[in-house]
């Protein structure tokens, strides 16, 4: 039998571009699609050219699998970025980011959004204080994030943000505390967004989901 590659890692190197799934290692020279960019199967080679279609299909399951999201999450946020008066493309990354899992991966608490789905799914993370376990929860301008005050949750935190964590975005403020804790400063804008999908396009998002 060949090596067994992990499901994750397939995902990046069938849609051919860094989802940055797997935290650290995605950074790291083991990331699958550094070391063999094909995608998975004996065809793998022979990519063909995407259509007009294809393009914006690939760009709106880019930013779905980057932040985590299922169909349906998806069309949520888009039907709350289209009734803004705002540019929708831009709300609807704010919105992304405005994310409690998103936020708590981004102030160096987890080292990647699926673990820190996970912190908040099992109810290691408050909300102003309050106990909040749902990722999705929208966090607003002067929100309070705090991790729960148990020893192993602490220690897990604190692991993380030794470990080299990216920079603390400028919308948010990561809090000298103990537990460790952070705030949303204001709404995110469309500069904000995490610098591994800086370069998404927006606009065939909203073309592709408009249909």
């Amino acid at each position: 039998m060949g090596r067994q590659i992990d499901p994750v890692c397939r995902l990046c190197r069938r849609e051919g571009i860094k989802l940055y799934l797997k935290g650290t290692r995605c950074e790291s020279p083991k990331c699958a699609i550094d070391r063999r960019n094909v995608a998975p199967g004996m065809h793998g080679y022979r990519r063909s050219k995407l259509s007009e279609y294809g393009v914006r299909l690939r760009e709106k399951q880019k930013l779905k699998r980057f932040y985590g999201l299922f169909e349906r999450q998806f069309r949520r946020y888009f039907e709350l970025a289209s009734r803004s008066p705002e540019n929708t493309g831009e709300v609807l990354l704010s919105l992304m980011e405005r994310r409690l899992d998103n936020i708590v991966h981004r102030l160096g608490f987890a080292p990647s959004r699926a673990s820190a789905r996970q912190l908040v799914s099992h109810g290691h993370v408050q909300l102003n204080d309050r106990m909040c376990n749902i990722p999705s929860l929208l966090v607003k301008a002067g929100d309070t994030i705090t991790m729960k005050n148990r020893p192993r949750t602490v220690q897990l935190v604190k692991l993380n943000l030794q470990e080299n964590p990216p920079p603390v975005p400028d919308y948010l403020e990561r809090m000298d505390t103990e537990p460790p804790a952070g705030r949303m400063l204001r709404l995110p804008t469309r500069g904000d967004i995490d610098p591994r999908i800086q370069d998404i396009q927006e606009n065939l998002i909203i073309e592709v989901s408009s249909r």
